[in-house]
């Protein structure tokens, strides 16, 4: 019989892990915080400063296995852009994005995106970006 696990997605700052957010998120798997905590903090920390999600799989021995992914395609586009999308996107603007910082963006979040080909991911990209209110360069 296969051990059952628990499989817990979580948004954190690279590098620096609360502990009160995987409190909440963990504490009901009985795995060991701090252990999460140094591991994550130790495969994010050359990504200070970003959000980075991860995938947490417990256990019932309660040992685990951490999935680093991409950090969100919106926070890279408001990193980008040095602030936030449009309060009300299709009627206000929120900024240009370049077509250097949209190939920047396309190829680090090419990995986690559903196609191989960096032109395609360019346009997943572009489309989450005016979704935000923030134009592309042509």
């Amino acid at each position: 019989m296969a051990a059952s696990k628990h499989v817990i997605k979580l948004n954190l700052d690279a590098g620096n892990a609360s502990m009160m957010d995987l409190g909440k998120m963990l504490g009901q798997t009985g795995v060991n915080l701090v252990a999460v905590k140094r591991a994550y903090d130790e495969v994010t920390a050359g990504q200070r400063g970003d959000v980075v999600p991860v995938v947490v799989t417990v256990r019932d021995d309660r040992s685990f296995d951490l999935s680093v992914r991409t950090p969100p395609t919106a926070f890279l586009i408001r990193k980008a852009l040095g602030g936030k999308g449009a309060a009300t996107p299709g009627h206000a603007s929120a900024g240009t994005l370049s077509r250097a910082a949209l190939r920047a963006i396309a190829e680090r979040k090419l990995p986690d995106l559903n196609t191989a080909d960096p032109e395609v991911a360019e346009r997943i990209i572009a489309g989450t970006a005016r979704s935000m209110g923030v134009a592309v360069e042509d």
